[in-house]
């Protein structure tokens, strides 16, 4: 009998015992995919932070304070409203919270301990400028000085090395009542080295779009000139001899990306003159050798940033004026005007708010008639110090751009009133960028990977949402104004559609 029980048994483990086994490797393969999804959700899972950031003596709230995880490349700053929204990834939670911004005590607390919605006052907090005397012979006491100090120490402050920073763009034009175009996207900055020239070596692809609404008029004639002047060799009429109605829209549209791209595309922001310290070793470049032709600066006061004492220079109009060069634009006759802060103990440039106001009198007669305004270029750079070095993290870019001018010769003869405000109202956008920088990837391997991949800086290029993307991705905080006339632009466009 017991011989017949074995023999069962073996018959029955030989029959059943890889039945249960598959069932068990089942099982235990369900629970490591569940433990690993667990597990995914613990690693990009976030921390969402938002606040309001407010001077602590006037109540009006601090814009462009900066936002970020100690010892790490995770950051924002704050809009116009002194407000900011942050995602920190959960594992971060444990590291430390700073707000800072110049002039200012810095606020720090955990990320785990962070209240949202509580307005964040920060105390100012001034150096005396009185130590600037008292300092060994060699320390540089003039703004120019300082500024020429900063710039030769260009080499040892900002990056050595190639790498990567995600960052986001809000891009948006309007006139003087309202919204025409608004783009939002996330791209990705690459650069090999301060050392190597921008031209051939830094890249910008734009990886996904958030927002995308175009209302701007296609009947610009002066854009349709000037893109026939600069690629048709015949091509002599002037933009008063064309006709609205003998013009293609679609030619008009090309004309209109054209202008565009020469004027406020992202290459010519980062690979021209306005990138004014990454491509200072650049010959012709306005923080050059010759930077003190061009421009003077100025010592105001020392200041404190994150406990680091920074010098806050006046920049001031040179003996020459100040030229950007741009093909088939006149962009010469400016005189500069701003600031920039430069830390006091390693010389490398924190912040530079630069303005290029119309000088010559050739300038200020066009812009005055044409743009109605002096300020034709307005331009703030700011940086974050990683492992040493200065990468950027914000910028800032505003400028007037015609984009409507045509045959005004019969004006005053037929137009009302009103309608030569309109028509004033339309002749130029306002075109501003912003761009927030929020990671910084130095992996080799992971940047020789992006490389391989077409990279384009075209924002003209339609894609598709990706809301998963979105969830998970650090943005620029629009301010209250900013989002009504997004908004009623959001309206139109629908409208429009229909």
């Amino acid at each position: 009998m017991g011989k017949i029980i074995s023999q069962r048994s073996n018959i029955l483990n030989k029959v059943y015992k890889p039945k249960l086994d598959i069932m068990i490797l089942s099982f235990l393969k369900r629970i490591s995919y569940i433990l690993f999804f667990v597990c995914s959700l613990s690693v990009f899972s976030q921390v969402e932070l938002k606040s309001k950031i407010v001077d602590f003596t006037t109540y009006e709230p601090l814009e462009n304070a900066s936002i970020y995880i100690e010892n790490s490349t995770i950051g924002s700053v704050s809009n116009v409203d002194g407000k900011f929204i942050l995602l920190v990834p959960k594992r971060l939670e444990n590291d430390t919270l700073v707000i800072s911004s110049i002039g200012f005590k810095s606020f720090k607390i955990l990320v785990s301990e962070f209240l949202n919605d509580e307005d964040i006052f920060l105390e100012e907090d001034i150096a005396s400028l009185d130590e600037i005397l008292i300092i060994a012979e060699t320390r540089p006491k003039t703004g120019n000085d300082v500024v020429l100090r900063a710039i030769e120490s260009l080499t040892d402050n900002l990056p050595e090395v190639p790498f990567m920073q995600k960052g986001f763009l809000r891009h948006r034009e309007r006139n003087v009542k309202e919204y025409k175009w608004l783009i939002e996207s996330a791209i990705t900055l690459y650069d090999s080295s301060y050392a190597s020239g921008s031209k051939n070596n830094l890249k910008i692809n734009v990886d996904e779009n958030r927002k995308s609404f175009d209302l701007r008029d296609v009947d610009s004639l002066f854009a349709y000139s000037s893109y026939l002047r600069n690629t048709s060799s015949n091509f002599k009429m002037s933009s008063k001899q064309l006709r609205r109605d003998t013009i293609k829209t679609a030619s008009l549209i090309e004309a209109i990306k054209w202008n565009d791209e020469r004027i406020n595309g992202l290459g010519f922001l980062f690979k021209g003159k306005l990138n004014l310290v990454r491509n200072s070793n650049r010959s012709n470049s306005l923080f050059g050798e010759n930077i003190l032709d061009n421009h003077q600066f100025k010592i105001d006061t020392i200041l404190v940033d994150n406990d680091r004492k920074i010098y806050k220079i006046e920049i001031k109009k040179g003996f020459d004026f100040v030229g950007l060069n741009t093909k088939g634009i006149y962009n010469e006759g400016f005189e500069s005007k701003g600031w920039i802060y430069i830390y006091w103990d390693t010389f490398a440039i924190k912040k530079i708010e630069y303005d290029l106001i119309a000088s010559s009198d050739k300038q200020k007669g066009r812009s005055k008639s044409l743009l109605g305004t002096l300020n034709n270029h307005k331009l703030i750079i700011s940086y974050m110090e990683y492992d040493g070095k200065m990468y950027p993290n914000y910028y800032y870019y505003e400028t007037p751009k015609l984009v409507n001018v045509g045959d005004r010769s019969t004006d005053n003869l037929y137009k009302t009133a009103e309608e030569k405000k309109k028509l004033k109202e339309e002749q130029f956008y306002y075109s501003v960028q912003e761009i927030l920088f929020t990671e910084i990837i130095q992996d080799t391997t992971e940047i020789e990977k992006a490389l391989q991949k077409t990279w384009s800086d075209d924002i003209f290029i339609q894609r598709p949402y990706n809301k998963e993307f979105w969830e998970n991705y650090n943005v620029l905080l629009e301010s209250e104004e900013e989002e009504k006339l997004v908004q009623d632009l959001s309206k139109k466009a629908t409208l429009f559609k229909e």
